[in-house]
């Protein structure tokens, strides 16, 4: 089967498995017969009377409710609408593991209840994606591992039901990195054992460089959560999760905003963990307005009982954060600049070389996005140095503390390896007996007896680790770690520098502050903002140029500052309006 190509982009040979070729030509033929009613158990809608065209490309949620009130669309024209944009350009993207064989019928139910006043909010009769470690009964939830191929789960995570309660139609799974990128830990990003590799859009070309030339993208789509569908168009948004920075990544590098919330905002039950200690799901969408119109209806009317983090925060009035789409919210707001390891170079206790510059390019960008804070009317503190990050002893030091490995360093942190062992294992526990294995440990061996399907193309590595991690012998160890991560990312992070310069907020430039966020589960909401160039690896052979990749500005805060980084967000997005969406796909 020959991929389909859009104006604008070479024909370059394409390597495909046998499994991604299967995966596509299976999907690109339903998705078409679907799309355009063909199917046996699909009966022809009858013509449409003559009305205003309407499209999905680039439109906001906002837009398609307006345009379903207006009559010039229902949701089962929507669904169509973006199932044959799915079918027109998934060979190139890779966007989606799996989509909801029931989704023209659930918009018509949904087109139905509209038409007698039920009208279960903004998300009403919306097409939108999930990661695929987020349990929905109508399709399976693989964690992009080919062991879970097959696994549909008998129950709905939270998130998905609040969703779906909400009106919104789950069209489909996206690609992911295997198990969130914990699997094998030479894996290039977004690379799954059950769909291959996913593509951005900015660049979808394949990487040409030997050692890297395996099937990868020339431009990393950003982690786990993907995004590439969403900035495609394919849906009007998507739900990631993030864990060490796969919501904000992909959406810094597919041109979209995202909120990546408080940990305990939206229920983590039902979804394939790495350690509780750090996950969250969060929305992903074009706009501020798209996720918060998206992380209100995925944070539930009340705590969940298997979430006791649900409690951490309290909920907003209605599920509603669109009061705080504030085009003034800059205006007298205090916005910190961290500077030493996030963006400005410096030496770290015990290391020869410093480290945490930036490239020329962004620099510029940032210092443009400051500009552009300061003529809202923010107030900048700049510098608004971490103190965890300056600090000369190692095992208090953020920008030291990566995770422990096969090579265990003393400032190692050990927080993902045991919560893996413990959290996986309770995931597995909560699916009634349908999982295909009962702990981690068969899940590792199942890999290993079946490495001729791929599962082993990058090893298990990580997988092993959480293995090897004891869970009563490591405990102390966990326990310290924990409050090291805590002393890090608030005490002497985040918390200490919005209160010595009673700040709202600190600013950084792309995922830059989501290794000390994601340590203590601080929010954190990223907007679309600047084209810089793609310089990472090895030079690329001559005549082979890299395009430009997107990166956004993203605003941290502490725990339960949604509603504040809302406002903050909404008001830079009306300030710059910077969202390009992917080059020649009309």
């Amino acid at each position: 089967m020959t991929p389909i190509y859009w104006s604008g982009y070479e024909k370059e040979k394409t390597q495909w498995t046998d499994a991604t070729m299967k995966n596509s030509i299976l999907a690109t033929t339903l998705l078409i017969a679907a799309a355009l009613g063909l199917t046996s158990c699909e009966k022809a809608a009858p013509p449409a009377k003559t009305r205003a065209p309407f499209s999905v490309v680039e439109v906001s949620i906002p837009d398609i409710q307006k345009a379903i009130a207006e009559g010039r669309v229902t949701s089962e024209e929507l669904v169509k609408q973006y199932l044959i944009r799915i079918a027109t350009y998934e060979n190139v993207i890779n966007a989606s593991i799996a989509v909801n064989p029931h989704a023209l019928e659930q918009a018509r139910k949904l087109d139905e209840e509209r038409k007698v006043g039920k009208l279960r909010g903004p998300m009403h009769g919306i097409p939108i994606a999930l990661k695929d470690n987020i349990q929905d009964t109508d399709m399976p939830t693989t964690g992009g591992n080919i062991g879970l191929a097959g696994f549909v789960p008998d129950w709905d995570a939270p998130l998905t039901k609040n969703l779906k309660d909400a009106g919104a139609i789950i069209l489909a799974k996206t690609t992911m990195s295997e198990f969130a990128g914990y699997f094998g830990q030479g894996a290039p990003g977004t690379y799954s054992s059950i769909s291959g590799f996913s593509f951005n859009p900015y660049d979808p070309r394949r990487d040409p460089r030997p050692g890297q030339n395996d099937g990868r993208g020339i431009l990393n789509t950003g982690g786990s959560s993907s995004g590439t569908g969403t900035t495609s168009n394919f849906w009007a948004g998507n739900f990631g999760t993030e864990t060490g920075g796969s919501i904000i990544g992909p959406s810094n590098l597919n041109m979209l905003a995202a909120i990546k919330p408080t940990i305990g905002r939206i229920s983590r039950w039902g979804i394939i963990p790495i350690t509780m200690d750090q996950d969250t799901a969060g929305p992903m969408g074009k706009s501020v307005t798209d996720v918060a119109i998206m992380l209100g209806a995925a944070e539930g009317k009340q705590p969940d009982p298997n979430d006791p983090a649900t409690t951490r925060c309290t909920l907003s009035p209605n599920n509603d954060y669109t009061p705080h789409l504030k085009a003034d919210g800059l205006k007298g707001a205090r916005i910190g600049v961290p500077r030493l390891g996030y963006g400005v170079e410096i030496l770290l206790p015990g290391e020869k070389q410093p480290r945490g510059g930036m490239p020329e390019d962004q620099r510029k960008a940032y210092e443009e996005a400051i500009a552009v804070l300061k003529k809202a009317g923010a107030e900048i503190v700049d510098p608004a140095d971490f103190p965890s990050a300056i600090t000369n002893e190692p095992m208090r030091n953020v920008l030291l503390a990566g995770e422990c490995d096969r090579e265990v360093t003393p400032t190692c942190m050990s927080v993902m390896n045991y919560g893996m062992h413990r959290d996986f294992n309770i995931w597995l526990a909560a699916q009634n007996g349908k999982a295909p294995w009962k702990t981690i440990d068969e899940f590792v061996a199942w890999n290993e007896a079946n490495k001729n399907l791929g599962t082993l193309r990058y090893g298990q590595d990580a997988l092993i680790d959480a293995v090897n991690t004891d869970l009563e012998k490591d405990k102390a160890t966990y326990e310290r770690d924990q409050k090291r991560a805590l002393d890090m990312g608030a005490a002497n992070g985040i918390d200490a520098v919005l209160e010595e310069y009673k700040l709202d907020a600190v600013l950084f430039m792309g995922g830059r502050g989501t290794g000390i966020s994601n340590r203590v589960g601080y929010p954190e909401i990223t907007v679309p903002f600047a084209m810089v160039a793609n310089s990472g690896g090895s030079p690329l052979p001559e005549g082979f140029n890299a395009k430009s990749q997107p990166m956004g500005i993203t605003f941290t805060g502490t725990a339960c500052s949604e509603p504040r980084l809302i406002e903050l967000a909404y008001s830079f997005e009306q300030a710059t309006q910077r969202r390009q969406p992917p080059p020649g796909m009309p």
